[in-house]
């Protein structure tokens, strides 16, 4: 897939926003318009169409995030935002963008605040209220955007997981798919007791203890031991668990170790501890736009 061309009419796009030192998103919307820069996506290959779009969005973002001029950056968010809400696809495609390139997001919002460009800090805080943005990306900076696609992919599925254990940790629900019948009715204990009851009732008739002959016939006829019951049913405990594991892709020794480890994004940093960076991050991100 040959993305140059389409990175080249962006190019073009915003060079020509940046050559009239243009700063608001009003005369973006005009360019695009007269360039018909919608039809980039009458291009748009027949597979890998998340690939096609992740990696329009990241040649935006190198602009928004760069230390060129304020028009240039503008117009990496300003060609960032129209292809999103132009695109074809349903449900859209979101941006992924990584902890660094917000950071940079910030800062070209208080550098907009301080031109009295006040349409900035609106369109960001618009874009935030969507949840137009997928963030906490490892970024590659000299890596291929197929790499970063790759790795953003594989920090999801850490995230699946992390999101699976927090769901089942501490249920009732984990409880008895995982519990063991056996140890919870203590069958080898209950057998035993079972046995020493039986031999106690045969001794006992034995030795005509027992004096009422319909009692004795009730007693002699219960042949069955309380303790073989429950183990049957332990028995059919177990095999329905065994087949619930194989139906839902659940494994008991599985669940057990990652309980026992942190879960961990691609990159080996703790994604709690990412979760409280973001946290941290999103709260600065915040007040700057409330003080617009």
């Amino acid at each position: 897939m040959d993305l140059n061309p389409f990175r080249l009419d962006i190019d073009d796009l915003i060079n020509e926003f940046a050559e009239g030192n243009m700063t608001l998103l009003a005369d973006m919307k005009r360019i695009w318009l007269s360039k018909k820069f919608s039809c980039i996506f009458e291009a748009k290959p027949n597979k890998k169409l998340g690939f096609f779009m992740q990696s329009l969005y990241a040649h935006c973002i190198g602009y928004m995030t760069s230390t060129d001029s304020i028009s240039h950056r503008l117009g990496g968010l300003y060609s960032l935002y129209c292809l999103h809400e132009t695109q074809p696809f349903k449900p859209p495609f979101r941006i992924y963008i990584c902890l660094r390139e917000m950071k940079r997001l910030k800062e070209l919002v208080i550098d907009a605040k301080n031109e009295n460009i006040g349409v900035v800090p609106l369109l960001v805080n618009n874009m935030l209220e969507r949840n137009l943005f997928l963030y906490g990306a490892v970024d590659l900076k000299e890596g291929s955007v197929e790499e970063r696609v790759n790795e953003l992919i594989q920090v999801q599925n850490a995230r699946i997981q992390h999101a699976n254990k927090k769901l089942f940790a501490d249920t009732q629900i984990e409880r008895y798919i995982h519990m063991d019948m056996g140890k919870e009715l203590e069958v080898d204990s209950l057998k035993k007791m079972s046995k020493d009851y039986a031999m106690t009732k045969e001794l006992a008739i034995k030795a005509g203890k027992v004096i009422d002959t319909q009692d004795v016939n009730h007693i002699a006829k219960d042949n069955t031991l309380i303790g073989d019951v429950v183990g049957k049913t332990t028995e059919d405990w177990n095999l329905q668990k065994e087949m619930f594991y194989q139906k839902t892709g659940l494994n008991q020794f599985q669940l057990l170790e990652n309980q026992n480890s942190e879960p961990q994004n691609s990159a080996g940093e703790n994604l709690d501890a990412t979760e409280e960076n973001d946290d941290d991050f999103w709260d600065e991100l915040e007040q700057q736009l409330e003080e617009s």
